[in-house]
């Protein structure tokens, strides 16, 4: 007797929670070592959670799809941040609100990441990183690109970049570097200087984009 499609979905439907089973358990492993500062090959992670490394690499083939997929998990919702809010400045302050408290809570977590991003960088410079995929940031670029998106409206494009680059140094794992490692503030105290920063940047932005271009002498001519 053949097996019916009802016993074949089911069937589907077990293997594919048992992979999702397995990912969420490497994803976990993962998780758990980078928290401890450890930046784990694809190899470390299989043993800690007693997997095959065969079984490992299916689901992450290299140290680069592994780090991403723990980095992702560890940003959660900030990845699909939203604001309905039309003011620039106001959507601004709220992405940097949101996601301050995240990146303290996964920051061993995403210095691991930062750690092999360095790493990679320098073999690369040292012509010793071979084929080994890159691990690529960038996450930011999209976000605050999103969270000054009404400026589009009434900023040249070149200003608009700007701003969302000059953001960039105030946003993310950075910040605490700069202001949490080196400067040794509180959690509050790195808040309120990146988003007095932050405001600063957007006021200045808006405020260069709404002056006057000056007039364009003729040629060969002369203004007056």
């Amino acid at each position: 007797m053949g097996v019916s499609l009802s016993e074949k979905g089911l069937v589907a439907a077990k293997q594919r929670g048992a992979r999702a089973r397995t990912r969420k358990l490497m994803l976990e492993t993962a998780t758990a070592l980078m928290q401890k500062g450890i930046t784990p090959s694809v190899s470390d992670v299989a043993e800690a959670a007693e997997v095959s490394r065969a079984t490992a690499y299916r689901y992450f083939p290299s140290q680069a799809a592994l780090v991403t997929a723990v980095v992702d998990e560890g940003l959660g919702p900030i990845l699909t941040w939203h604001s309905e809010a039309q003011d620039a400045e106001e959507r601004v302050a709220d992405l940097l609100s949101t996601s301050m408290p995240r990146i303290v809570e996964f920051e061993s977590t995403f210095k691991a990441a930062l750690k092999l991003s360095l790493e990679q960088w320098a073999r690369r410079q040292a012509g010793t990183l071979g084929e080994e995929p890159a691990f690529k940031r960038g996450h930011r670029i999209e976000l605050l690109q999103l969270a000054i998106a009404p400026l589009r409206k009434t900023m040249p494009k070149k200003q608009f970049e700007r701003l969302a680059q000059a953001l960039s140094l105030v946003y993310g794992l950075e910040v605490l570097i700069v202001l949490k490692d080196l400067w040794g503030l509180e959690f509050e105290q790195t808040r309120s200087v990146a988003l007095w920063t932050a405001h600063a940047l957007v006021r200045t932005a808006v405020a260069e984009a709404a002056q006057p271009k000056p007039a364009r002498r003729a040629k060969g001519g002369k203004s007056g």
